[in-house]
């Protein structure tokens, strides 16, 4: 859990070793839901992993600096494992993991060492969210994760993508939730450019889901930069919110892609990429023969000017640069934590 000795060993660990403090591990290929603005689904794989490789690149992650960790997929909870892996991520890493709401109820001792869980959830409204996720009875089961994993003293939030699908609601899904104390963090809706080679196939072109009211974007991220002013349950910084939106207004981007030095992902049979979208570099085992290399640092140079995508959370850990963009993320996470934590020792 997220406590203040953690943040205190996660700081001394960035003094210690300046380096890459995010990793996305898509954990597995499998998935039970049918999104209609993924892929991931269309092209399962049952390869993985073991628990014991997991573990063994978990350390590598830790001995390279990464501070916070996000486990998604597929749907990581369908891992038999999961919970062993929850475990020993939690004692090093901050820990998130994604779950569509299907799953977290019958997990919930796995569940209970992480530091959030993620329940994907696009809109209040249950036929829409059902249509979106592509199985019936979704949003029910979303909401009642929701629920019962609060219940439980699991640190639960909610993330939509937003989308033109869902653009117009945002604020009033972000008040709902919020006003119950409830976190809320957001993707945002992009699709993967064409390659031969990449890492890890997510997004598929969906013209519903496609933002095509780039104003009514930015004006989405005006109203929750003054909300987040007073409101500690969302879970994203300004300094992302006014990247989207001159992105928007402008079609310019404030940030160079910090790929492979600020962030990383690693597959579900342990490649690693700058993103995911990226051709893989290295196995997670062979990282450490050439994470300081020239050919790396010549590779982290070339991704700063990639313009390819808008992943947001390539954005988030792109505009946040180095040691003070380290320490700007732990900073306002952890005020939201305290807050948080108070909600949930509430009757």
């Amino acid at each position: 859990m997220m406590t203040a000795s953690k943040i205190l060993s996660l700081a001394k660990r960035a003094l210690k070793s300046p380096g890459t403090y995010h990793a996305q591990w898509f954990l597995t290929r499998k998935c039970n839901y049918r999104c209609r603005g993924c892929n991931v689904w269309m092209d399962q794989d049952s390869d993985e992993l073991s628990t014991e490789d997991v573990k063994r690149g978990l350390d590598i992650l830790c001995d390279i600096g990464v501070l916070e960790i996000v486990f998604s997929g597929g749907n990581p909870l369908l891992r038999d494992d999961i919970g062993e892996i929850l475990d020993y991520a939690s004692k090093y890493f901050i820990t998130t993991v994604y779950d569509n709401g299907s799953i977290a109820v019958n997990k919930l001792n796995e569940l209970r060492k992480v530091d959030f869980v993620a329940i994907s959830l696009d809109t209040l409204d249950e036929k829409k969210n059902d249509y979106l996720k592509g199985v019936n009875g979704a949003w029910r089961k979303a909401m009642e994760a929701i629920d019962v994993l609060r219940s439980e003293g699991i640190h639960v939030g909610v993330s939509p993508t937003i989308s033109q699908m869902n653009l117009y609601e945002i604020i009033d899904f972000t008040k709902y939730f919020t006003e119950r104390r409830i976190p809320v963090w957001y993707c945002l809706y992009t699709y993967d450019y064409p390659s031969e080679n990449r890492t890890f196939s997510i997004g598929q072109r969906n013209d519903e889901y496609e933002i095509t009211d780039l104003k009514a974007l930015a004006e989405v991220c005006d109203t929750l930069i003054r909300m987040k002013k007073e409101n500690k349950y969302i879970y994203i910084t300004k300094k992302t919110l006014e990247a989207v939106k001159h992105l928007a207004l402008t079609g310019k981007r404030l940030w160079k892609c910090k790929a492979l030095k600020n962030f990383l992902v690693v597959d579900h049979l342990g490649r690693v990429s700058g993103c995911h979208v990226r051709e893989p570099v290295s196995s997670i085992f062979d990282l450490p023969k050439i994470w300081r290399s020239p050919p790396m640092n010549e590779l982290r140079r070339n991704y700063e000017q990639c313009t390819r995508c808008i992943y947001l959370c390539y954005i988030f850990y792109s505009v946040h640069t180095g040691l003070p963009g380290a320490f700007n993320i732990l900073l306002d996470q952890w005020k939201s934590v305290k807050a948080y934590l108070k909600a949930s020792e509430a009757p």
